[in-house]
């Protein structure tokens, strides 16, 4: 069996020459949750944006088999990997909420009847049915995260990767979130600095400095670890 995510000796340097990646290698199982956190500038954003061909670096990185290596499966593996991003405006730029999360069915060439079924079963997925209609840039932030994961679901992807799924929420808003999350029956690789999220919904850590994984291993074995923590930036949730 495949794993959702292989990433093997990845690495990668911004045009400016500065090393972001050195020598990744991460597994993520299918249906496996996986926290990626660590100081600014570790490298966690660098590291997601490869996962569907954004960025490009030496290694190879294999998303449910398929290697990105080769360029005939970038699509595919596009259609794979659901990226939302920390800032929601980053990925809702249609006139209405339907059109937004119709894009990439769309876009798949899918007939319309089920770009349809699609657009209304991502919005139930996300609770925002009653919002089909409205205009995107007049929703809170919270309701553009739940669409721009709306956006992502209704292409029916393998991996869901998010950067900062909690950032700017209320705390209603990240609750919300947080007990929707739990429910998505799918592999996660998730960049984030809350703490009490990894802590409730990711029962494996990752670790990241510097450009380098500096531990990888269960969630609450990390987070009873105060010296490694205070190391690398972080803090267990209290």
């Amino acid at each position: 069996m495949h794993h959702s995510i292989e990433i093997n000796h990845l690495s990668y340097h911004y045009p400016d020459g500065h090393q972001a990646l050195k020598d990744i290698n991460l597994f993520i199982a299918p249906n496996e949750r996986v926290a990626l956190v660590g100081p600014n500038g570790a490298g966690k954003s660098t590291l997601l944006l490869h996962l569907n061909g954004i960025l490009k670096g030496k290694g190879e990185i294999k998303v449910c088999g398929l290697s990105l290596n080769d360029p005939k499966n970038l699509a595919k593996v596009r259609a794979l990997v659901g990226m939302v991003f920390q800032t929601p405006d980053d990925q809702l730029f249609s006139p209405t909420v339907y059109d937004d999360v119709a894009y990439g069915p769309l876009y798949q060439g899918l007939p319309l009847e089920e770009v349809d079924q699609r657009v209304k079963e991502a919005l139930n997925i996300v609770g925002m049915q009653d919002y089909i209609h409205r205009i995107s840039h007049h929703l809170s932030l919270g309701e553009k995260k739940r669409i721009a994961i709306a956006t992502v679901l209704s292409m029916k992807p393998e991996v869901l990767a998010f950067d900062e799924p909690t950032s700017g929420l209320d705390p209603r808003a990240r609750r919300s979130l947080i007990r929707f999350l739990k429910d998505l029956p799918m592999s996660m690789l998730v960049s984030t600095h809350d703490m009490y999220l990894v802590h409730e919904l990711f029962p494996r850590m990752v670790i990241m400095d510097e450009g380098e994984v500096v531990a990888d291993t269960v969630t609450e074995q990390l987070l009873q670890d105060t010296p490694l923590l205070e190391a690398h930036g972080l803090e267990a949730p209290r």
